[in-house]
């Protein structure tokens, strides 16, 4: 399953961390509060994806926006790659979580 984000094809969304690899990528929460249509919620980088999302301390955040449902989705590359899309994604989305 894959969904675009920008200009970048994504694995996911996925409900459940256990579908995310624990390699370097970029990952990017959604909400969803019914029907297919997904907004992002937050946008980040990992050198290991699963294991960042799975303990994210911006959690409460996420759920504090009111989606029925949270998912990610995982876009996997090296550490220079992950840090430019996170940053193009950032500009583009403006997420209501994670603002540095």
């Amino acid at each position: 399953m894959s969904i675009q984000i920008g200009n970048y094809n994504f694995e996911g969304p996925f409900s459940h961390t256990s579908a995310l690899h624990p390699l370097s990528g970029v990952y990017v929460i959604l909400g969803s509060s019914g029907g297919s249509s997904w907004k992002v919620v937050d946008v980040g980088e990992s050198a290991q994806v699963r294991d960042r999302v799975e303990n994210h301390d911006r959690r409460p955040c996420w759920q504090r926006h009111g989606h029925t449902e949270l998912a990610a989705a995982a876009l996997y590359t090296d550490a220079q790659q992950r840090m430019l899309i996170e940053r193009s994604l950032r500009l583009t989305y403006n997420p209501p979580c994670g603002q540095r």
